[in-house]
């Protein structure tokens, strides 16, 4: 899925593989390779493409179709003895 994802916005952006390889500081052979699903392409490089996208590390995995990127400044917002958990996660409470 990274693959096609980022084959399909360089062309819909008209820019040339070696432009994109240029601003991630690989050859040209080694960005078509990561187009080609040749080679891994390393976390860094992932979290690099999509910020230069403007979308999410998630929608260039094909772990969702939003292509806008979430909020980066979230805020949790946590209640005096509410516990945040993960679901099916067992918290455990912390002892003052």
């Amino acid at each position: 899925m990274l693959c096609e994802r980022i084959r399909d916005l360089r062309e819909s952006r008209r820019l040339r593989q070696t432009e994109l390889a240029e601003m991630l500081g690989v050859n040209q052979r080694t960005y078509s390779r990561y187009e080609l699903g040749e080679v891994a392409v390393s976390l860094d490089v992932i979290d690099r493409l999509a910020d230069f996208y403007g979308t999410s590390v998630d929608f260039l995995m094909g772990r969702t179709n939003r292509i806008q990127p979430y909020p980066r400044a979230a805020q949790a917002v946590r209640t005096e003895g509410a516990e945040a958990s993960l679901p099916g996660v067992r918290a455990e409470k912390r002892r003052a």
